[in-house]
């Protein structure tokens, strides 16, 4: 009876683990970073694995991986210089790794940047989070942080005041320009699965020799200036998308569906690789080009380094490809196998914040009828 049972037992572990290994099959997209951790059911009892699912240069970003999870109750940002605790600031000036979650959907508005110390995640999985307000979100020579189903909009300039950045400091901030994410100085980070616009001066900026970055899945609108893997760039965009200077870009798989001057934009001599990409490009006969070499005469610009390999180019959109075709200069360029373009559909469906709205504007309204 004890040998019949346990082959009985056996036997219903493979049928169960079978089971789980084709849901898990049928819940894939062919997005490596969705079906690294979307298909566990259970994901909500292991958020840190989200850590271990990043791609491209940023990969290495850990975020709050092996902290303690800090859970945001308080949606307040009264005192900048002496954070409540509970809140969002209060959580990401801390010293030690923390992954940070948020106890019910809530609008924070922000009364000048939020400056996020190293090693922290901010995960608004199972909560609609909306960032907004003066100044948004600095990323100020940190490492290893990784954003995550964050809404941020509505950004604007603020500062000339004391805001803490660490539990021992306090210090002076003059005038932030209004973007909605800044990473100055950085390194090690992941920017996934947001929803960005209508922000004063960019949607991600990106500056100051930030290195080992990677921005995915989100969903960009309604501005002008944003900084790149499966993601989908859409309404009211207008240029920079990114813009790039020095350093290698890779392109890899995302939407272009609208721009109103350029899509890619570069100075300086940057590498880039655009690799199974779509652009679409506007109705407008003369912004159908892809790339804008910016403040740049072409006797100066032919030797850079850039090229479409396996994009599609609709409504008569098109790439102007320059340089050597120097395939060491592309290897350092690459930072994630490109899969086919025919996939662009399913590889970006789900950019933005998981289950809410793509569009920031849907959320206002919401709160005016309330």
């Amino acid at each position: 009876m004890f040998c019949f049972y346990g082959a009985f037992l056996l036997y219903y572990r493979r049928i169960l683990a079978s089971t789980i290994s084709k849901a898990q099959q049928s819940c894939a997209t062919g997005n490596p970073i969705d079906d690294c951790w979307k298909c566990d059911p259970n994901w909500g009892n292991n958020r840190q694995r989200l850590a271990e699912c990043g791609i491209g240069f940023g990969q290495a970003a850990g975020g709050g991986k092996g902290g303690q999870i800090y859970v945001v109750t308080d949606s307040s940002d009264h005192d900048v210089a002496n954070p409540t605790p509970g809140t969002l600031r209060h959580a990401v000036i801390q010293t030690e790794p923390l992954w940070i979650v948020f106890a019910a959907n809530m609008q924070i508005k922000l009364k000048h940047e939020l400056i996020v110390n190293s090693y922290k995640t901010i995960d608004g999985r199972g909560a609609n989070v909306y960032i907004t307000g003066s100044g948004c979100i600095t990323l100020q020579y940190v490492s290893n942080v990784i954003v995550h189903n964050i809404h941020v909009y509505n950004c604007v300039p603020s500062g000339n005041t004391n805001i803490r950045s660490s539990p021992t400091h306090v210090g002076y901030r003059g005038k932030s320009d209004g973007d909605g994410i800044t990473i100055f100085g950085s390194r090690n980070i992941w920017i996934d699965h947001c929803a960005l616009s209508h922000c004063t001066d960019g949607l991600i900026d990106i500056t100051m020799g930030s290195t080992a970055i990677t921005i995915s899945n989100n969903y960009f609108s309604h501005h002008n200036e944003v900084t790149i893997a499966f993601n989908h760039f859409g309404q009211g965009l207008i240029q920079r998308m990114p813009r790039c200077r020095h350093g290698y870009f890779h392109v890899v798989n995302n939407d272009f569906t609208e721009w109103r001057m350029y899509a890619i934009g570069g100075s300086a001599s940057p590498t880039i690789n655009s690799q199974g990409n779509r652009y679409m490009a506007p109705s407008d006969p003369s912004a159908k080009e892809v790339t804008k070499r910016v403040d740049t005469e072409e006797g100066d610009w032919a030797g850079w380094n850039w090229r479409t390999d396996g994009d599609v180019l609709e409504n008569g959109a098109y790439f102007v490809p320059s340089g050597q075709g120097l395939s060491n200069q592309y290897t350092k360029a690459a930072s994630v196998e490109a899969k086919s373009a025919a996939m662009i559909d399913q590889l970006t469906s789900t950019a933005g914040v998981l289950g809410g709205p793509r569009y920031i504007h849907t959320y206002i309204k919401l709160k005016k009828r309330a």
